[in-house]
């Protein structure tokens, strides 16, 4: 039995009334987006605070970030997603999780919950091997000026580990795009989500897919052109870091 192709399915009208099966993959390429800048955000914002703490000479607080990284490093992303979105709730109190699972949104805010804490621990390991990379000169160089613990990090350290780091942050922001095709599974309505969506009213398997492969593949062209261009704006001339030892100026 032969396929037949049918390019010109995605200016059909879609049967679910949200307009054409074009306007269908548009929405799924906006809750994408939005799902992994949001989760983003979170990642960064927990992953700098972990492994910056990661590398302080407080053994405790050390291993109690090292214990965060490894639980949420090592549990799949499916089985943390399931977890979130179906078992949280119930383990919650009453009241609390019956609110949750009343949200309209609560998919969206599970995913982002479940990307943000999971990125989190690969971001925390990216900047605290970043800040171990450095020279020692750099924190000497912190002390001998006066500087605090927390302003050594702050105006020394974290500046220059995250000019080290930017190339894999930037694979960490690809990968959180992927990632969020996970979220259908708990119901977001998301790119992926809505090529399957495609599929099942249209039957058209390839073209749906087709078109939502060459969408992830264009975000992630712009993000890696957009990052580069971010390492040359912010990179510091004479000052390189290579083979796991550190040197520059």
């Amino acid at each position: 039995m032969n396929y037949h192709w049918n390019w010109h399915i995605f200016w059909d009208i879609a049967p679910d009334g949200s307009g054409t099966y074009l306007d269908t993959l548009w929405s799924g390429l906006a809750w994408t987006l939005a799902t992994s800048l949001t989760a983003w955000l979170m990642a960064l914002a927990l992953g700098l605070a972990i492994g910056t703490v990661r590398t302080m000479p407080n053994k405790w607080a050390v291993r109690l970030a090292n214990g965060y990284v490894e639980l949420f490093r090592n549990i799949p992303l499916l089985v943390q997603m399931f977890l979130w979105y179906f078992v949280m709730p119930e383990v919650l109190p009453r009241a609390l999780g019956d609110a949750i699972k009343a949200l309209p949104n609560a998919p969206f805010v599970t995913a982002v919950l479940c990307l943000g804490f999971f990125t989190s621990s690969r971001v925390a390991v990216q900047v605290s091997a970043g800040i171990a990379a450095l020279p020692r000169g750099q924190r000497m160089a912190g002390t001998a000026l006066g500087l605090t613990l927390p302003q050594t990090y702050r105006h020394v350290l974290l500046p220059m580990a995250g000019r080290v780091i930017l190339p894999p942050l930037t694979s960490e922001f690809l990968n959180i795009v992927k990632n969020s095709s996970v979220a259908l599974t708990i119901g977001l309505m998301e790119l992926t989500a809505r090529a399957r969506a495609i599929q099942e009213f249209s039957f058209q398997v390839f073209e749906a897919f087709s078109a939502a492969t060459l969408i992830y593949v264009l975000v992630n062209v712009c993000v890696v052109f957009l990052m580069h261009r971010i390492e040359k704006k912010v990179a510091i001339p004479g000052f390189i870091v290579a083979g796991g030892s550190a040197g520059g100026h």
